[in-house]
């Protein structure tokens, strides 16, 4: 060489930006292009943060500011980049966040979101979400749109959620969740004792007062479709299934609040109503994910169990409730006693007599209008 300096020189900084040291580009990436290089080279940022710098002028070559991503390199230059601080800049961060993984291939991860994980990036969470945690467990997310996640759960909802590995297999299951094939099941506790299965079909769009909210909304919401099964009673609670037809956000939050039965813990939707039971947040798990795969078109179906929290509060349920109805039993007997001393016990007529107060019960904690204009919140898809 003609001992020219081919060393950076020094890039203006601020307190919210720096300059990495200088990097050297690798001998054989002649012909390639400066945003691919540069990419590898700095995999901490995604390419297109680093195509921005590169228009800003915050990328030096050999020295001299360059402004364009496509630049051919020759190979062996010297580059340096102003790196800017921006709290925005941590969303595409990748960090050491732990989660399930169900299942994985070439093209898809299955995963089985915790409670508390922030599926996105966004205001007061830049870091720490599941976005984060997906860039570090497999780096090349980095050049898939939003890290390869077609859909969300929200924070305080657990469950299974699928991710595209590749553009591909992103731009295949957008469609399919847009054609409603992606079979997606839920495990919902309500307040309230509901004794009917059925369907919600009821437009959801963003509260008009209270815009971190959603609600139904006949007029300018968005379609919005859920269906609901009975799968166990407690004393003032039910368990139930959800399957979504449609992917709006705080969907079955929303649904089941305007029904007259919000989720237990729910403390955005539930106006206060509990049921007597306290739980740290809204009862909702995803528990069941089918789909095609996008690669081998073959169909897939997952299911994951309960959490922890929430399958400890169904045991704690179930077993006050027995007690309480063996409670009411004895008193039942007693009364019988009492009545018709020593004639033979009388398990069906009781049982009637239980039937109808079962009734009576169901009747008071029954909410028989259907509240159009709900005050139910909007959030970001599914629960």
């Amino acid at each position: 060489m003609n001992g020219a300096d081919y060393s950076a020189k020094p890039l203006s900084s601020s307190p919210s930006s720096h300059a990495e040291a200088p990097l050297r580009v690798p001998l054989d990436a002649g012909g390639r292009r400066l945003d691919q290089v540069l990419a590898e080279l700095l995999p901490q940022h995604s390419r297109n943060r680093l195509q921005t710098w590169i228009r800003e002028g915050r990328v030096q070559l050999d020295g001299k500011e360059v402004t364009e991503p496509k630049r051919k390199l020759l190979g062996g230059e010297f580059l340096a980049v102003q790196v800017v601080h921006d709290e925005k800049l941590a969303a595409e961060t990748p960090e050491d966040i732990p989660f399930p993984v169900i299942y994985e291939d070439e093209a898809i991860i299955v995963i089985d979101k915790p409670a508390g994980l922030v599926v996105h990036p966004g205001s007061g969470n830049w870091s720490g979400t599941l976005l984060n945690a997906l860039l570090h467990h497999a780096p090349q997310l980095a050049q898939v749109p939003r890290a390869g996640i077609v859909h969300r759960l929200d924070k305080d909802t657990s469950g299974l959620m699928v991710v595209a590995k590749t553009l591909e297999a992103q731009t295949d299951l957008i469609r399919q969740l847009q054609a409603r094939t992606v079979k997606r099941e839920y495990r919902a506790l309500l307040v309230g004792y509901l004794n009917r299965n059925g369907t919600v079909d009821a437009p959801i769009g963003r509260h008009p007062t209270q815009r971190t909210k959603m609600a139904v909304l006949q007029h300018n919401g968005r379609e919005a479709r859920t269906h609901y099964t009975v799968l166990e009673h407690f004393e003032r609670s039910t368990l139930v299934q959800c399957r979504l037809e449609t992917g709006r956000t705080h969907q079955i939050r929303v649904h089941m609040a305007a029904l007259g039965f919000p989720l237990v813990g729910d403390g955005v939707y539930n106006r206060g109503k509990t049921g007597g039971v306290k739980f740290h947040r809204q009862a909702l798990h995803a528990y069941r994910l089918g789909l095609i795969h996008p690669i081998s078109r073959e169909p897939m179906q997952w299911d994951a169990p309960l959490p922890e929290d929430m399958a400890v509060l169904l045991r704690q349920l179930r077993s006050e409730w027995e007690e309480r109805k063996a409670l009411r039993r004895q008193r039942q007997e007693e009364a019988w006693a009492a009545e018709w001393g020593d004639d033979e016990w009388d398990e069906d007529e009781a049982e009637e007599v239980e039937g109808a107060e079962d009734e009576a019960y169901d009747d008071a904690e029954m909410d028989p209008d259907f509240d159009d204009e709900s005050d139910v919140p909007d959030d970001s898809e599914d629960a």
